[in-house]
């Protein structure tokens, strides 16, 4: 017996070295961590449960039989953090350098399926040349049985998928499909296509950082949702992410512990200018209105017109999406309408109330803006917000102008609560572009036009760009101080609890994609 277990000790010894001591030195020169120390940082202490740690693959061409490697390029298991079951796998560079083989996938695969089995949260740790090309097809068959998983999965459980190095070709698939996507600056990139690809077909020379860093990805096609600077606060960031969300679609986020109080905000009332165009940070309203230091920003340094992340008020988990007046006036684009929208859609799957804080001149306008859709993707952002049924609580803080008062999460799209602050402008457009339209020829016929565009600017201001026609209408419940937000949100939002919604039967809709 002892040989035997003698035996086992040899193998776990062996499978825990992965690709070797020279190349472990190799990942730690480049400052990553291997992906058994990623795994042990992530998980609480000794909960770490693996499996397939002896699996190898199967391949013999190229001399492949002689090189086998114990858990073949992936660490896969199961354990928790902070007391909550989670599922993980983890690429092994020093192994084949984190190449995709059919087992890998096998092994990848079997984990995912036990996730949605049991409704527990996935996270891939990818790490990954790509796929093994001496295995062909299989190793591509390997990547469709991975998406195939993650898309059924959607919105049945959280997928989080963190880059910690290379990941190119159909490898960035899968991250792009799951729920969000950590990038760690300087070490990780994504392409579909690498930069001496990019040289011989467009004849452009661009290095790996520029084409598929994570500063590209994060700034200027939104692919990474979430940026760090490395392995450590990568894996730190994921579980602060995982702390405002539910284990699966079925459950609610945890409520913190929390007691009512005044809850005044006085620090509410001064934010909005004087000068109803002049910019405001709507980070000083979320930060006055949400529980203190609890704002967890998505896609921060992407379509910054639009802010959008998870918060917590009163001790509940709650999804934020918010215009933000400091750039380009907090319109809606082509971008904005985007972010936002998918991130509607991942707070509605998973039972996150939504809170809008809207400031919006209206869309963007231009030929680009136009040619490139602006009209499909802001329909994006109308459909979510539509057909989320989660509680949805809207506050107005200044202007809310033509169609994108409507997007908006207005009461006629299906909000639960519509608050507006007294400064509140709801209107089709502006003051003095309503008043050149609509008084045109009296303002031509006037001997004074610029005074007479004054007189008629007020006139219509008086009547419109202010929040009571829609309140007498009931578009708004509720014109309210704004030091009183907090208050007002943190029961609206209790009222809303047991919310329930009653969906015509389909298989599904038919969002403008």
């Amino acid at each position: 017996m002892d040989s035997k277990i003698n035996k086992l000790n040899e193998l776990n010894t062996l499978a825990n070295l992965g690709g070797g001591q020279k190349r472990i030195d190799k990942q730690h020169a480049n400052k990553k961590l291997t992906a058994r120390e990623r795994i042990n940082y992530l998980m609480d202490a000794s909960s770490f449960e693996e499996i397939g740690k002896l699996v190898t693959h199967r391949t013999t061409d190229f001399g492949m039989q002689d090189q086998i490697y114990l858990g073949d390029g992936v660490v896969t298991g199961y354990g928790t953090i902070n007391n909550r079951l989670v599922y993980v796998y983890a690429q092994d560079f020093t192994v084949f350098g984190g190449s995709l083989s059919e087992t890998h996938a096998e092994k990848i695969c079997k984990i995912m399926d036990m996730a949605v089995k049991v409704g527990a949260p996935i996270i891939g740790l990818n790490d990954s040349g790509g796929a093994r090309i001496q295995e062909g097809v299989r190793s591509l068959g390997g990547y469709a049985d991975i998406f195939y998983r993650n898309v059924r999965a959607s919105g049945v459980i959280p997928q989080i998928s963190a880059i910690m190095g290379p990941c190119a070709g159909g490898a960035v698939y899968s991250p792009a499909i799951t729920d969000f996507t950590i990038m760690v600056e300087n070490s990780s990139y994504m392409f579909v296509t690498g930069p001496n690809v990019v040289k011989t077909v467009t004849n452009e020379t661009v290095t790996s950082e520029e084409l598929g860093g994570a500063e590209t990805h994060a700034s200027k096609s939104g692919v990474a949702h979430v940026t760090t600077l490395n392995d450590v606060e990568c894996l730190e960031d994921i579980k602060k992410l995982l702390s405002y969300l539910p284990q699966n679609n079925t459950e609610t986020p945890q409520a913190l512990n929390f007691k009512l109080e005044d809850e005044i905000r006085d620090v509410l009332s001064d934010i909005i200018p004087d000068n109803a165009n002049k910019p405001y940070d709507m980070h000083s309203v979320i930060s006055g209105i949400i529980d203190a230091d609890s704002f967890y920003e998505i896609h921060k340094d992407y379509a910054e017109s639009i802010i959008v992340g998870f918060a917590r008020l009163g001790g509940r988990s709650v999804g934020i999406v918010a215009n933000q007046p400091m750039s380009f006036a907090g319109v809606l684009g082509v971008k904005s309408s985007r972010k936002a929208a998918r991130f509607t859609r991942f707070c509605d799957c998973f039972n996150i109330p939504l809170l809008v804080l809207v400031d919006v001149p209206g869309f963007l306008p231009g030929t680009d803006q136009e040619w490139d859709g602006i009209i499909v993707h802001g329909a994006k952002l109308l459909y979510a917000l539509s057909e989320a049924t989660v509680p949805r609580v809207t506050v107005i803080t200044r202007k809310a102008y033509g169609g994108a008062y409507d997007v908006m999460n207005s009461k006629h799209i299906g909000a639960d609560f519509n608050f507006a602050w007294p400064g509140a402008e709801i209107a089709v457009m502006g003051a003095k572009g309503a008043s050149e339209i609509i008084f045109k020829r009296d303002i031509a016929a006037a001997d004074n036009p610029v005074e007479k565009l004054a007189e008629k600017e007020k006139e219509y201001a008086d009547k419109f760009a202010n929040p009571y026609e829609a309140a007498k209408r009931g578009f708004i419940d509720e014109v309210i101080l704004p030091k009183n937000t907090r208050r007002k949100l943190i029961k609206a939002f209790a009222s809303l609890e047991n919310k329930k919604v009653d969906t015509p039967k389909r298989k599904h809709g038919n969002i403008p994609l």
